[in-house]
């Protein structure tokens, strides 16, 4: 669209239709495009997730568990001593920012569920890639912190990453009960080091216990791998999980960096479509993240 034209396009047409013609010229262009190719060249997994395009349209997870979380299930509570609201995720409170309303937080909440799902491509831990109970997280990326409230009492401690002030009082509201074990970094893991930001190698020259990374940064996965390079020259045991569907080449340049530095390294089955991505290119289809293992015994 005519850069021109789209600022006007934006205020004219509401979000909800936009959306819907994004995903029909979406559906169009994937299908199209998998046409055009060679039967040989089209792997199964491709193959279903064509096949359901082609019945449901474009969602973020073109499966049929993303239809199995529905928001009128999940109950929203409100805390009056911290004037908080929550919900209860795995037998715990998982508090949410102070200025969300009651239906944003179903959203939201339905949403990380969903993503967590057993078949999704964006769930983080594997049949073969798990939490070992000695483990130390660096939980970079940390929004709400249900991933490490999911594994918090199996774990031997946590650091929490997050920027955005606004997560870090609910944060400490999650993890009171923990707080023995868990560190709140309000920074930016990035490629330097200031009062925003810092490095992590330069963090693990003081908490060298950390084992297993689960880095979900909103496409700036890059500077937090920057910001490691050191790191992974030195250390021998090491477990990453690292988001890749944010950008179209993240999957392939993160394998190969890793790769580099001694990993093995698999990527989540299934694909995901990241439809708000606007430069979304052929293939289309991202895989949701990688796991790498670099080390010994439990490092599979």
């Amino acid at each position: 669209m005519n850069r021109f034209y789209y600022p006007a396009y934006r205020i004219i047409v509401p979000k909800f239709i936009r959306n819907i013609i994004l995903k029909v010229g979406l559906r169009k262009s994937i299908l199209d495009h998998f046409a055009g190719l060679p039967e040989e060249e089209i792997n199964d997994e491709q193959n279903d997730v064509i096949k359901f395009i082609r019945k449901n349209g474009i969602k973020i997870f073109p499966y049929d568990f993303h239809n199995h979380y529905s928001e009128n299930s999940i109950e929203v509570f409100f805390d009056l001593q911290n004037r908080m609201r929550y919900v209860i995720h795995e037998g715990k409170r998982l508090y949410f920012k102070k200025k969300w309303g009651i239906s944003r937080i179903k959203r939201a909440y339905c949403d990380l569920v969903r993503e967590q799902d057993l078949a999704s491509p964006h769930r983080y831990l594997g049949d073969s890639f798990q939490i070992m109970e000695n483990d130390v997280i660096a939980d970079i990326g940390a929004a709400d912190g249900n991933f490490s409230l999911s594994v918090i009492e199996n774990v031997k401690r946590v650091y929490l990453f997050e920027h955005d002030k606004e997560w870090i009082e609910a944060l400490q509201a999650t993890f009171e009960p923990w707080k023995d074990k868990v560190k709140i970094i309000n920074k930016y893991v990035a490629g330097h080091n200031d009062e925003k930001n810092i490095r992590f190698d330069t963090f693990f020259e003081e908490n060298g216990d950390v084992n297993f990374l689960k880095i979900d940064v909103d496409g700036a996965e890059s500077h937090v791998l920057e910001s490691c390079a050191s790191l992974f020259q030195i250390i021998a045991h090491l477990k990453i999980v690292l988001c890749t569907y944010h950008k179209n080449n993240d999957e392939m340049e993160f394998t190969s960096k890793l790769k580099d530095h001694g990993f093995k390294v698999i990527p989540s089955p299934g694909y995901m479509i990241f439809y708000y991505d606007k430069l979304i290119a052929p293939p289309y289809l991202r895989r949701g993240l990688i796991r790498a293992t670099k080390g010994g015994s439990g490092y599979i």
